[in-house]
């Protein structure tokens, strides 16, 4: 068996780190001066166990802090995934960062763990991920799935395994290994069925954000404070992160489910599908995961009698899905995010947890390097400043609300290769059109960048009016306000900026 989580003594492992001899004779210092003293080996060896145990005091809690082995294979509780966070957290300060985005109803707090070269804050540039497990409490691998990749992540990290110092170079990684905490302390381990889906008021977390396709006058009288409180948290992280790709690990079928869930009988219907504008992204997305794991892409592991195609599927083609998590990602948070059911039984037995992770380990992997699609980059005025809520349209992808700039003029837009026409709107500005020949950005572990520089109109108004298909009114939805998880990190781009902005300024000044 495998150490637990974490300890808070070194283990005899760890002490095997120090060789036997210098260690004995360390020991004997710790003993008494006159026990070094007389040590038979020598002045020599007095005054360098003397030194070695002095050191050994220095890095004794080096020891004690940063975990050794392997993380073991089990449905950790609760409180040891807390604890198991803040320790990876305290052990590696350059890479890794623990906050809270709130309390489920009960009152336990969902922790969040931020893998990155910049942990506490966004820096311009570097898109943010998230992955969210554990939304029905009795779905529970994604659970040991998150922790695992962490514990993958950190260790290769440490270890300048190219695969993780590129991610994390380039990346900025939040995970939430449980979102539904009380759902979890009351499951039950029956693989099918069992308690424990729901939240502790027996609300499905997963049919309680507000829906996209509900209707005005259902959505005008959305009031947030009436949703459950771990929703009212990820719809809070929401506003303060720009996410730019996402996924939610759920459990009882073995399939990669995109949007959208749901459907008002619009255009938005095709074949029994309810497709996005960015429909093949997604379903990109979706494929990337189900051929990276070990057997999702057969489509019919769970021989349940259920078939999916290439083991994806659009969500409403599926079922319908009322008020779910990645409609509302998609929609109001410009977020795409797959839904991924990556076990056919929603508890499975602890002996078969390390085989599927050795099945989900790529898949994982090679989902998050997907934040590096299409394009990316700044919107500026014709001072050369950074705007927020630009408009930043790409022609034929008409999104029920249009993707804006967030508060530090970023933009990210995910599109497979080829060629985009984009549209860029601001107020009191000219209409800039511009097309761009995208390139595959995983591969290089970053999107195409290109700045957008805005123009003043000359009566001070735009002439052009985006094509905002808005069957509700919230598309007006608060983004990136400053919240618990940070502020922006000294830009990667100032000095680039900075030049634009000079240049932008002699450009109207010459006009």
């Amino acid at each position: 068996m495998r150490s637990k989580v974490s300890s808070s003594s070194p283990s005899q492992q760890q002490l095997s780190l120090v060789s036997p001899p210098v260690f004995a004779g360390v020991c004997r210092c710790f003993v008494g001066v006159s026990r070094c003293r007389s040590d038979p080996r020598g002045p020599q060896w007095t005054g360098y166990a003397a030194v070695m145990s002095s050191l050994l005091l220095l890095l004794l809690p080096l020891f004690i802090l940063t975990p050794t082995t392997a993380l073991e294979f089990r449905y950790h509780r609760n409180g040891e995934i807390e604890k198991y966070l803040r320790d990876i957290s305290t052990s590696n300060p350059d890479i890794a960062h623990v906050y809270s985005i709130g309390r489920s109803v009960r009152g336990q707090q969902l922790w969040v763990l931020v893998l990155s070269l910049s942990p506490r804050h966004h820096s311009i540039g570097i898109p943010e991920f998230k992955y969210v497990a554990n939304m029905h409490g009795n779905e529970v691998l994604g659970r040991v799935l998150l922790l695992q990749l962490i514990d993958d992540l950190v260790r290769g990290h440490r270890n300048k395994e190219a695969w993780s110092v590129q991610l994390l170079n380039s990346t900025r990684i939040h995970i939430l290994p449980t979102m539904n905490p009380d759902g979890f302390d009351d499951a039950g381990t029956h693989c099918q069925f069992s308690q424990g889906r729901f939240n502790h008021n027996g609300v499905d977390l997963n049919r309680n954000f507000p829906d996209a396709f509900a209707g005005k006058r259902q959505q005008g009288q959305f009031v947030e404070e009436t949703q459950e409180a771990e929703v009212r948290a990820v719809i809070g992280w929401l506003r303060s992160e720009t996410f730019v790709l996402s996924a939610n690990l759920h459990g009882g079928a073995l399939v990669a489910s995109y949007p959208y869930d749901n459907s008002n009988g619009g255009s938005e219907q095709v074949g029994g599908a309810s497709v996005t504008p960015d429909n093949d992204v997604f379903v990109h997305l979706a494929k990337v995961y189900s051929y990276n794991h070990g057997s999702m892409h057969r489509g019919d592991s769970c021989k349940d009698g259920l078939s999916f195609n290439d083991g994806i599927t659009n969500g409403y083609q599926w079922y319908a899905l009322k008020g779910g998590m990645q409609d509302y990602n998609y929609v109001w948070a410009q977020c795409l995010e797959v839904t991924l059911e990556v076990s056919c039984c929603k508890f499975p037995p602890k002996d078969q947890l390390p085989a599927l992770w050795t099945e989900n380990r790529e898949a994982l992997l090679a989902f998050i390097r997907q934040v590096h699609l299409g394009v990316k980059g700044r919107v500026f005025d014709s001072f050369g400043v950074p705007v927020q809520n630009a408009v930043v349209e790409v022609k034929g992808r008409s999104n029920i609300c249009l993707f804006r700039t967030d508060k530090h003029g970023e933009y990210y837009r995910l599109l497979l290769p080829g060629n985009y026409t984009f549209t860029v709107t601001y107020p009191g500005h000219q209409v800039l059109t511009e097309t761009l020949d995208v390139p595959h950005g995983p591969d290089r572990y970053s999107a195409l960048k290109h700045d957008f520089l805005l123009r003043r109109a000359a009566d001070n108004s735009t002439h052009y009016t985006p094509t905002e298909f808005s069957p509700t009114p919230t598309c007006n939805y608060t983004l990136n306000v400053e919240g618990r998880c940070g502020a922006v990190a000294t830009p990667t781009w100032t000095g680039v900026s900075a030049a634009l902005g000079l240049w932008a300024a002699l450009r109207f000044l010459s006009d």
